[in-house]
């Protein structure tokens, strides 16, 4: 396109009296165009722009039209691609593939001048201390591990629509635990409370096809209104209603993951260590919100006095393979508790177990339904009693608490078939009572010989790894009995008032006292303020009544 600036320079080089097609390879333009300008006498910008009322080329399309058009009108969402494929199926070699992009143009101007209206989105005015949003977003994508393991993790995101100032926690599933901790984790970071909070459909706080207020479930409503909030939930499938904590999961994620490529490496040492990075993040995104959110601090409303638990209480039976079923997941307790009812706590990564009011277990929550867990050391002493129910336990594999375990049953099972089970949950009643790490040790070690493997073989080498110290073997030091002596005998310096040491005045020295000077009582101090003897502390010996302690 031809500039202003350009046809200026030509008129300049014209003007300096420079050949004509000189002039226009200088300016920049071919010496037609510059032909052009020259007749014209304007200006780029000057000149009006013409309609062309012609074709360049026949309309290829000019005899289906009216019938493709009647197409789009009952269909509106059909494609070019799929009218020009069945023009090809029922024309043969009528239309070339090239001809495509010309009916994907002519699609595009009807659907403009013809076409159903399309969406309009508004924009939106925030205001200070008025909406917070949050959601779920998947983090697995990202390629983190922890210790090599990947680690398959989600980010509950909390933003402020007007600073947005944001913050997150890890978590596993979009449960009700989850954003109660997530939530109550954002506005105790915050450090107060806006009038509106915003989420999508979550299940765990919207009921499905409910609007209005009756749509917020009641455990997710008792939240809000804990915290003086008023819930908002957007329609189903317009997730363009929450843009502002979708916007900010796309900007963070990308931060995060241009962070983690000059890290180096997407492996942790620990949670612990991702948790302190993602907080670092956080951080870092948020330095530059710091004017917008003193604005919205000072319109915040106060923290209530506590936090509000955020778990599911459940009362459930425990059953008699010593399990109980909790949302679907099946996890072990101690044997002693069949056939009780006791309490399960469902927090957002652990069950805690109540027995009258008395916490008596604590596991891992398990992800999703239709999985267990078992704490073998809830179930040995009676598997060792019972090892035929090893072979075939439902839970069997829960028993192996790493791959050392694993190992050992399998040579068990090539050494001594029919004792494996047996000797096997000897081992781990060892693991049990005595130390799993240790086993573990005296295992690999047993492995690694080569040798004949049964459970006094692990006694034996966990012996020898730490020996334990005989109970009996206990020193006393020597006791010197002349303190005692002092003590009774009066030599021992006295911290009691009116009395000093050898020489000073007041002191009654050892002996009959001097004439004028009443006798005090054997082991007394001074007199206190009362007037009577005050009796100094002497340890019981060993001796009677009345005896002196050098007599004795």
């Amino acid at each position: 396109m031809i500039t202003n600036q350009q046809v200026r320079k030509l008129r300049c080089l014209d003007g300096n009296g420079d050949p004509k097609e000189v002039a226009a390879a200088r300016a920049g333009m071919d010496a037609k165009t510059a032909r052009k300008y020259r007749r014209l006498g304007k200006l780029p910008s000057e000149v009006k722009a013409m309609d062309r009322d012609w074709r360049t080329h026949p309309d290829a399309f000019a005899e289906v039209w009216p019938e493709l058009e009647t197409l789009l009108q009952v269909n509106p969402r059909l494609q070019a691609k799929t009218l020009f494929a069945d023009l090809k199926r029922r024309f043969p070699g009528r239309f070339a593939d090239g001809q495509l992009r010309t009916l994907q143009r002519r699609l595009k101007q009807w659907r403009a001048e013809n076409g159903p209206a399309k969406e309009v989105f508004f924009a939106q005015e925030h205001h200070p201390g008025r909406l917070a949003a949050s959601d779920f977003t998947h983090c697995t994508d990202l390629g983190v591990t922890i210790n090599g393991s990947p680690f398959a993790h989600m980010i509950y995101h909390f933003v402020l629509t007007y600073s947005n100032w944001e913050t997150g926690t890890v978590c596993f599933s979009e449960s009700y635990e989850s954003l109660s901790e997530g939530m109550q984790n954002a506005l105790w970071e915050l450090g107060g409370v806006p009038q509106l909070h915003r989420t999508d459909r979550l299940t765990a706080a919207v009921q499905p096809g409910v609007e209005g207020a009756e749509a917020f479930k009641r455990r997710y409503a008792a939240l809000l209104t804990h915290y003086g909030m008023q819930g908002q939930a957007i329609q189903a499938g317009k997730g363009n209603e929450n843009g502002d904590v979708e916007q900010r999961h796309h900007r963070f994620k990308e931060a995060l993951d241009q962070a983690l490529m000059l890290r180096g490496s997407r492996d942790f040492p620990g949670r612990d260590g991702y948790t302190a990075f993602l907080r670092q993040m956080f951080c870092q995104e948020n330095a530059g919100r710091a004017s917008r959110l003193a604005e919205e601090r000072g319109l915040l409303r106060p923290l209530p006095g506590h936090r509000l638990e955020a778990c599911k209480r459940l009362k459930v039976r425990v059953e008699t393979g010593s399990t109980i079923r909790v949302e679907g997941n099946i996890y072990s307790v101690p044997s002693r508790l069949i056939g009780e009812r006791v309490e399960a706590r469902l927090y957002a990564e652990r069950v805690e177990v109540y027995y009258g009011q008395k916490r008596v277990e604590e596991l891992p929550r398990l992800r999703g339904r239709g999985k267990h867990h078992i704490e073998y050391r809830h179930i040995i002493d009676w598997l060792v009693r019972k090892p035929g129910a090893f072979a075939d336990y439902r839970y069997r594999a829960d028993l192996f608490p790493s791959s050392r375990f694993r190992m050992a049953y399998d040579l068990l099972v090539q050494q001594r078939p029919e004792r494996a089970a047996k000797e096997y949950l000897r081992i781990l009643h060892l693991a049990a009572k005595e130390s799993e790490v240790g086993v573990e040790a005296a295992l690999a070690g047993l492995l690694d010989a080569g040798g004949p493997l049964d459970a006094d073989a692990v006694k034996e080498r966990l012996r020898q790894q730490s020996p334990m110290p005989s109970a009996t073997e206990v020193t006393v030091g020597p006791v010197d009995l002349a303190v005692y002596d002092a003590l009774l005998d009066g030599k021992e310096a006295c911290d009691g008032e009116g009395q000093g040491r050898e020489g000073v005045a007041g002191e009654v020295s050892e002996g009959t006292a001097p004439a004028g000077v009443p006798d005090q009582l054997r082991g007394t101090g001074a007199e206190c303020p009362a007037g009577g003897a005050r009796l100094r502390a002497v340890p019981a010996g060993p001796g009677a009544a009345g005896v002196p302690g050098a007599a004795e």
